[in-house]
C-alpha cells in the first residue's frame, strides 16, 4: 500500500485519477514517488502484471485523456492484480458522472436563485401584513421585524435521522436507478438541450421586449399587481371573518366555564388600571407619568372621533354638526373578548354594543358625564372619562381622545378655551412614551391645518408620531392636483415629521351609519381610487383595519421598552417616601385619607352611640337646668312681678293664670324644643370633645366638628312633639293642688333661690348705675363719673321715698317725679325725668325682692296654716303655689323631653350622622380640605406608591409570560 504525502504526486493509470497529497486517497498498488505534480509518470500493467515505464510526453498524452469515456484497456485475467483494477473502474466512471451533474445542478441552482430571490422580494411588498394571526404560527419562528423567519422554520423541521424513520426502505428505491444511469449516460444530450432552450427562452424574450414598450410593462404590471392586492386582500378579509367567529366561540366557551379556569385579567385591563391610578397620582401630586398611551389629537371636526370609534368598531361618542362634543378626556380601552360591549370605569353596567339603544344609552352617559366635568363656567376639563370596550377582533391599546384643537373662541366659549386645550394637549403629548395620533382633515386645505405645528413642536423627529388624513374620498374628488395626497401621505407636505402615514375614510358624511357599512365603502373606494391605482398609496397605508394594527404594534413596542424603567422610578420613590415616614412618625401607622376616615367615622358613630348611654337622671337634670334659664326671665318679668305687685291675692291668681296660659299657647312648647335640642348639640359635643381629649390627636377635630354642625343643621324635631307638650304643659300649670310638705319646701327653696338671684342681678345693676360706693372709693381708689355721681344723687332722693312709703306701687306718679327733681335740683343736681324712673325701677325691683324673700320665709313655716287657709285660716301664700306650678312644670316637661331623646331624637341623630359622613365620603375634595397634614399627604403618597409599583410588576409579569 503507498500512502501519499505532502510535497509529492503520482498518476496510476488503473484508477485512471488524478490522486493528490490533498486528496487522501490511498492506492493499494505500488506506485513510483515523483518530486512534485508537474512530471507526471504513467504506469502501464500488462497481463501478467509487470510494470513498463513509459516517456514523460507519451505520459502527458495519456494523461490528458484521462477523462474520454472511449478509451479502452485490456482486461486483466481474473484473480490477478488488474482485475480488481476492473471491477472498480465502472464505479469511478459512475462517480465521475455524478459529479458533472452536481456542477450542472449547481449552476442551476444559482441562477434560478438569484431569479427567486428577486421574484420573491416582488411579491413581498404586495403580500399584507399577516402579524395579526400571529396566534396561528407559534410565537418561535417569528423575527424581530414581525416577519417569519425561514431559518427557525427549517430548524424546527425534524433532522434526517428521524425523517429516515418516515421515508420508505431505500432497498426498494432500485427501480429509479435505471433513470439516474440514463441521465447519467445521456448528460452530454442533457447539456445540448439545455442549451437550446436557454437559447430558445433568449430569443423569445427579446422578440417580446421589442414588442412592447416600458410604459406598457409598467402599466400591466401594475394591474397584475392591484389584482393580486385585491384578490389577498379579499382572502384577507375572509380569514378575518372566519378568525372572528371562531375566536368568539371559543370565547364564549371559555367565557362560560367550559375549562374550568380561573378568570384573570386581561394584559390590557392590567395596564389600563396602571394608567388610572398614575392619573389620580398625577393629579394630586403633580408626578409625571412616562408610561405610553395613544394621544389622538386633531383640529375640531377633522374625524378625530370617527377614527377612534373605527378602531373601537361602535359608535360610543356623541356627535354634533361643527359643533364641540369632545369637552373633557376620554380614556378608552381597547381589549378583546367574547362580547362587544363597553362600560365606565365606575360603573357596572355593561353596555352591548351590538344594540342600537344600548349604544344611544352610551352616547347620553358619555355627553352628560362630559358636561357635569365642566364646572365653573368653563368650556372644557381636564377631568378624564375612562371607558373600557371589549370585543372580538379589536386591537388591545390604551387611547385618550382629547378636545379638538380651534383657531378662535365662538361666543358661549370661555375666554380661555383655546389656551386650555392646547395646554391640556402639551400635558399629554410631552410624555416621551406617548404615541401621538396626529389626525388631519384631507378634505380642507393642508395650511389651514393648527395641530401639525402643534404636534411638530412636541414630537420635532417623528419618532412616535403616527400621521392620518381622514376624508380621503372627499379629498380626491375635490381635490384639483392629486400629488398634494401624495406629498402628505409621504411627509414631503407638512414640516411634521411622523413613524408613518395613512390613510383612511370613517364616514359618508351621516351620522347614523354603522361601522360595518363604513368599512364596506371604506373598502370599495380604496378598490376603485386611482390613488391607489397609480401608486400615489399602498396598500398599506391605507383602512382603519392597518391603522389599527400599526398603532397597536407600536404601542406595545413602547411599553415593553419604557415599564420596567418606570416601575424602578416608583421603586427608589417608594424607598425615598418609606424612609421620610419612618423618621418623622415612627410609632404611628401609615393610614391614609380614606382609612383615617374610616377611623373617625367609627368613633363619631360610636360617640352618637353613646348618647343613648345617657342615664334619664342626667338628661333631666340637664334639661331642667337648661329650661329653667330659657324662661326664667320671661317669667318673672312677664309674669310673677306684675302680678305680685299688684298687692291683691285675688288680682295675683288671674293676672298668673291668664299670662301663663298665654305662655303656654304660644312661647313656652316652642321654647322648650329649642332646649332640647341645644342639650342633644351640648352632649353630642361634650362626647366628642372627651374623646379628643383622650386620644390626642387633631388630625379628626376638623372632620367632626364639621359632621356635627351638618348634622344639626339637618336634624329637625318631630313635629307632633310640641302639640303633644303644649297639652302637658297646660295641664301641668292650671293645677294648685299641693298634697306634700316636702313639694312645699321645695317650692319655697326654689322661690327663694331664684328672688335671691334676681336680687343679686338687680343689687349689681345699681352699682353700676351709682358707681363705687365709699368703701371702695377709698380702700381701692375708685372714682365715680358724673353721670354716676347724678345717680347716686337721685338713688338717694328715691330711697327717702321709699322709707316714707314701704307700700308704695311699682310706678311713680308724675308729681312726685317733679318734687323729686326739683329736689335735686335745690341742690345743684340737674337730672332727667326718664333717668330718676329708671333708677326708681331698680329701687322698687330691690325693695320687692326684699320683702319678697321674708315673705317666702314667712310661708316655709306655714304650709299647715295654707292648707287651713282654704278652711278658715288666713294667709297669702299664692307666690309659693306658683313656684310649685313652674317646678312641676319643669319636672314633667323635662322628663317628657327625655324620653322623646331616648326613644327617637337620638335615632334621628344618628342617622343623620351617617347621611352626613356618608356624603362626605363620596366627596374626595371634601375628605381633602377635613383631614389634611403632612402625614395624611405622606400616607397617602406612599399608599399610592405602593399600589403603582406592585401593579407595575404584576404587569411586567404577565408581559414577560405572554412573550
Amino acid at each position: 500500500m503507498t500512502v501519499l504525502r505532502p510535497g509529492n504526486a503520482v498518476v496510476c493509470v488503473a484508477c485512471r485519477v488524478l490522486l493528490s497529497s490533498h486528496s487522501g486517497v490511498r492506492c493499494r498498488l505500488p506506485l513510483q514517488k515523483l518530486p512534485s505534480l508537474s512530471r507526471p509518470i504513467h504506469h502501464r500493467y500488462s497481463s501478467s502484471g509487470t510494470q513498463s515505464r513509459i516517456p514523460r510526453r507519451s505520459a502527458a498524452r495519456n494523461y490528458s485523456s484521462l477523462t474520454r469515456p472511449t478509451y479502452r484497456f485490456p482486461r486483466p485475467p481474473p484473480g490477478g492484480p488488474g482485475y480488481q483494477q476492473r471491477r472498480s473502474f465502472w464505479v469511478a466512471r459512475l462517480a465521475a458522472r455524478f459529479l458533472k451533474l452536481r456542477y450542472l445542478l449547481l449552476g442551476s441552482a444559482v441562477g434560478g436563485g438569484y431569479t427567486a430571490k428577486k421574484t420573491y422580494e416582488e411579491w413581498k411588498e404586495m403580500i399584507p401584513d399577516f402579524s395579526e394571526y400571529k396566534w396561528m404560527v407559534p410565537d418561535f419562528i417569528w423575527d424581530l421585524n414581525e416577519h417569519i423567519d425561514l431559518e427557525k422554520i427549517t430548524n424546527a423541521l425534524p433532522d434526517l435521522e428521524e425523517l429516515s424513520k418516515l421515508l420508505p426502505d431505500l432497498t426498494k428505491m432500485g427501480d429509479n436507478l435505471s433513470f439516474f444511469k440514463s441521465l447519467i449516460s445521456n448528460d452530454t444530450s442533457g447539456e445540448a438541450s439545455l442549451k437550446s432552450a436557454e437559447d430558445t427562452g433568449s430569443e423569445t424574450s427579446d422578440k417580446q421586449y421589442k414588442k412592447t414598450t416600458d410604459k406598457e410593462k409598467v402599466d400591466q404590471l401594475q394591474e397584475e399587481l392591484l389584482r393580486t392586492q385585491l384578490k389577498y386582500q379579499r382572502m384577507l378579509e375572509r380569514l378575518e371573518k372566519e378568525n372572528k367567529d371562531l375566536r368568539k366561540v371559543v370565547l364564549q366557551k371559555d367565557d362560560k366555564g367550559i375549562h374550568q379556569r380561573k378568570v384573570k385579567k386581561s394584559l390590557i385591563e392590567m395596564y389600563s388600571e396602571v394608567l388610572d391610578i398614575l392619573s389620580d397620582y398625577d393629579s394630586n401630586y403633580n408626578t409625571q407619568d412616562h408610561l405610553p398611551r395613544v394621544v389622538v389629537v386633531g383640529d375640531q371636526s377633522s374625524g378625530k372621533t370617527s377614527v377612534l370609534e373605527m378602531i373601537a368598531q361602535a359608535r360610543i361618542f356623541p356627535r354634533g354638526s361643527g359643533e364641540m362634543m369632545t369637552r373633557s378626556p376620554v380614556k378608552v380601552t381597547l381589549s378583546e373578548g367574547p362580547h362587544h360591549v363597553a362600560r365606565f370605569k365606575d360603573s357596572t353596567r355593561e353596555f352591548d354594543l351590538g344594540k342600537e339603544e344600548d349604544l344611544a344609552a352610551l352616547r347620553r352617559e358619555v355627553e352628560i358625564r362630559m358636561r357635569k366635568s365642566v364646572k365653573d363656567g368653563q368650556t372644557v376639563s381636564p377631568e378624564t372619562i375612562s371607558l373600557s370596550v371589549t370585543g372580538p377582533g379589536i386591537q388591545r391599546m390604551v387611547l385618550v381622545d382629547l378636545p379638538g384643537v380651534i383657531s378662535t373662541v365662538t361666543t358661549g366659549m370661555a375666554a380661555d378655551t383655546k389656551e386650555t386645550i392646547f395646554t391640556m394637549s402639551r400635558a399629554y403629548m410631552q410624555n416621551p412614551n406617548a404615541i401621538i395620533l396626529c389626525i388631519q382633515d384631507g378634505s380642507v386645505d393642508a395650511e389651514r391645518s393648527i395641530v401639525t405645528d402643534l404636534v411638530s413642536q412636541m414630537d420635532p423627529q417623528g419618532k412616535r408620531t403616527i400621521f392620518v388624513l381622514t376624508k380621503v374620498d372627499l379629498a380626491e374628488k375635490n381635490m384639483a392636483s392629486p400629488n398634494r395626497i401624495q406629498q402628505i401621505v409621504e411627509g414631503r407636505l407638512f414640516p411634521m415629521k411622523a413613524l408613518g402615514y395613512f390613510a383612511v375614510v370613517t364616514g359618508k358624511g351621516s351620522t347614523n351609519e354603522n361601522i360595518d357599512a363604513i368599512k364596506d365603502y371604506e373598502e370599495e373606494f380604496f378598490q376603485n381610487s386611482k390613488l391607489l391605482k397609480n401608486g400615489m398609496l399602498k396598500a398599506h397605508q391605507v383602512t382603519t383595519k392597518n391603522l389599527s394594527l400599526a398603532v397597536s404594534d407600536c404601542f406595545w413596542k413602547m411599553v415593553s421598552e419604557s415599564v420596567e424603567q418606570q416601575a424602578d422610578a416608583f421603586k427608589a420613590s417608594r424607598f425615598n417616601l418609606e424612609t421620610e415616614w419612618k423618621n418623622n412618625y415612627p410609632r404611628l401607622r401609615e393610614l391614609d385619607r380614606n382609612e383615617l376616615f374610616e377611623k373617625a367615622k367609627n368613633e363619631i358613630l360610636d360617640e352618637v352611640v353613646s348618647l343613648s348611654q345617657v342615664t334619664p337622671k342626667h338628661w333631666e337634670a340637664i334639661l331642667q337646668k337648661k329650661l329653667w334659664e330659657r324662661v326664667s326671665t320671661h317669667f318673672l318679668e312677664n309674669i310673677y312681678l306684675p302680678a305680685a305687685q299688684s298687692m291683691n291675692s285675688g288680682t295675683f291668681n288671674t293676672t298668673v293664670d291668664i299670662k301663663l296660659k298665654q305662655w303656654a299657647d304660644k312661647q313656652l312648647p316652642h321654647k322648650t324644643l329649642e332646649v332640647a335640642w341645644e342639650t342633644l348639640q351640648e352632649e353630642f359635643g361634650r362626647f366628642m370633645s372627651h374623646r379628643q381629649g383622650r386620644d390626642q390627636d387633631d388630625i379628626f377635630n376638623r372632620l367632626k366638628e364639621a359632621v356635627r354642625e351638618e348634622s344639626i343643621q339637618r336634624h329637625r324635631w318631630s313635629d307632633s312633639a310640641e302639640d303633644s307638650l303644649r297639652v302637658i304643659q297646660h295641664n301641668v300649670l292650671e293645677d294648685r293642688s299641693i298634697t306634700d310638705k316636702q313639694e312645699w319646701d321645695a317650692a319655697a327653696r326654689f322661690m327663694e333661690e331664684t328672688l335671691r338671684a334676681r336680687l343679686s342681678d338687680t343689687e349689681a345693676v345699681i352699682q353700676d348705675m351709682v358707681g363705687p360706693d365709699w368703701k371702695q372709693r377709698w380702700l381701692y381708689w375708685k372714682r365715680r363719673s358724673p353721670e354716676q355721681s347724678i345717680c347716686s344723687e337721685t338713688r338717694n332722693e328715691l330711697e327717702k321715698l321709699l322709707k316714707l312709703r314701704e307700700d308704695h306701687t311699682a310706678y311713680l306718679a308724675s308729681d312726685e317725679v317733679t318734687t323729686v327733681r326739683k329736689n335735686l335740683e335745690s341742690r345743684g343736681v340737674d337730672v332727667e325725668p326718664s333717668l330718676i324712673k329708671d333708677t326708681w325701677h331698680q329701687l322698687y325691683r330691690r325693695h320687692f325682692l326684699q320683702r319678697a324673700l321674708l315673705h317666702c320665709n314667712l310661708c316655709k313655716r306655714g304650709f299647715y296654716y295654707f292648707q287651713q287657709r282654704f278652711e278658715d285660716a288666713e294667709m297669702d301664700c299664692n307666690d309659693v303655689v306658683l313656684f310649685w306650678r313652674i317646678q312641676k312644670m319643669l319636672g314633667i316637661t323635662a322628663n317628657t323631653l327625655r324620653q322623646q331623646l331616648t326613644n327617637s331624637e337620638v335615632r334621628r341623630l344618628e342617622k343623620n350622622v351617617k347621611e352626613v359622613l356618608e356624603d362626605l365620603g363620596e366627596d374626595s375634595g371634601k375628605k381633602v380640605e377635613l383631614i389634611t397634614g403632612r402625614r395624611v399627604q405622606l400616607a397617602e403618597e406612599l399608599k399610592k406608591v405602593r399600589e403603582i409599583q406592585e401593579k407595575l410588576e404584576a404587569f411586567i409579569q404577565a408581559l414577560q409570560q405572554e412573550k
